[in-house]
């Protein structure tokens, strides 16, 4: 059991902190007041290597593995989650194609997305559901070569960048879910504003409106009836990346903390040293955060063959991971607003907004107990 990096993870890890230290990090306020993440920064993203990490490169990704991935995500979310949140988007819709489009609608999205020319996405979601599939009530009706879409989907980022994205529908004939790529410039496609959140605002959240949008039936990915399939290794790609910046989020918790505690003063020594209150908070942010951490690089890892091969287990794991880590990140976070007692409540201190990001994790790509539930079943479905 080798717990190194490679020279490749390596080497992704170190430029992706290099990316976030000096060209997110003094972008992180505007991002945050003006809602809007510069479409410049995705492309030097791209140029980077950081925006298709898993990505073949025959398509222009890195090829890279989930792993790599998590590991570069990973150092993005200790400055912006807003930024990391649209990449994790990003690589869900492109990952999603990869795995299920046929080649003609890969070569049609995955080059332009990978190089950071469109911003590629994935909506499920709608008004009455989040996490029941059954209740979809968007449909897709067919008329000769094309289908004919109509419908609202809730919460989707990404959806007002250029690019393409997978969407799942119920197919009208059948009542199936089945799933089509769209061009997000579509006739009869169009967006709310973005909805307000009380953090990552630079991440934003749209509703999506299907009026009679006109679709050739050529862009159905796989079969009519297989948008479950999809949904499932969609969300199973969004949930590993939710966890690796929900990782960055709290490694910045405890960054933040071990700053407060070894700079704030009590009588001429620093509170870290002479309070073993405090030291106990920085004991527990550090377990917390190791254990996490080797919960979601296991899941990354595994991600490479069961997102192809086992399908149940990848959904299993990915459930368990963002289920852990998003947690984690709340937690520590609080520990670090405790450390820092009323002054975590200012705007001058890095916490406050990190708390208020934290706080919204667990719910992200559905809450926990449903992430529970998957888990339990596919355990149970190994001892019948």
């Amino acid at each position: 059991m080798n717990f190194d990096l490679t020279k490749e993870q390596s080497m992704i890890q170190q430029t992706a902190r290099e990316f976030a230290e000096k060209s997110v990090a003094p972008l992180v306020e505007q991002i945050e007041a003006s809602h809007q993440i510069p479409l410049e920064l995705f492309k030097e993203a791209a140029d980077l290597g950081l925006l298709a990490i898993p990505l073949p490169e025959e398509y222009g990704g890195s090829d890279a593995g989930y792993d790599g991935y998590v590991l570069a995500l990973e150092q993005i979310g200790r400055f912006s989650a807003s930024l990391s949140m649209a990449i994790m988007a990003h690589v869900l819709g492109l990952s999603m194609i990869n795995t299920f489009a046929n080649d003609e609608q890969k070569q049609m999205s995955l080059p332009p997305g990978c190089r950071g020319e469109h911003i590629t996405s994935f909506a499920f979601t709608e008004p009455g559901t989040g996490s029941d599939p059954k209740q979809l009530t968007s449909t897709a009706r067919r008329e000769g070569d094309y289908y004919i879409l109509n419908g609202t989907k809730r919460f989707i980022t990404n959806a007002a960048y250029p690019g393409y994205m997978g969407v799942v529908f119920k197919e009208a004939e059948s009542g199936k879910l089945t799933t089509f790529l769209i061009d997000k410039k579509a006739e009869g496609y169009s967006t709310s504003e973005p909805l307000e959140k009380i953090a990552m605002n630079g991440g934003q959240l749209l509703d999506l409106y299907f009026n009679d949008c006109k679709v050739p039936a050529a862009n159905m990915i796989g079969q009519v009836g297989e948008g479950f399939y999809h949904l499932q290794a969609g969300i199973g790609y969004g949930k590993l990346g939710i966890s690796a910046f929900c990782l960055g989020l709290a490694q910045a918790g405890f960054d933040a903390g071990m700053e407060y505690a070894t700079q704030k003063m009590h009588r001429g020594t620093p509170i870290g040293v002479k309070f073993q209150a405090i030291q106990l908070m920085i004991a527990e942010m550090y377990e917390k955060l190791e254990a996490a951490r080797l919960v979601l690089y296991k899941a990354a890892t595994n991600a490479n063959k069961n997102s192809r091969n086992n399908p149940a287990v990848f959904a299993r794991d990915c459930a368990a991971a963002k289920d852990i880590v998003s947690h984690t990140a709340r937690e520590i976070v609080g520990i670090c607003m405790d450390i820092h007692s009323s002054y975590g409540l200012m705007k001058d201190y890095k916490v406050e907004r990190l708390y208020r990001e934290a706080v919204m994790m667990p719910q992200i790509e559905s809450p926990s107990h449903i992430q529970k539930i998957i888990v339990a079943n596919s355990i149970l479905a190994d001892y019948k």
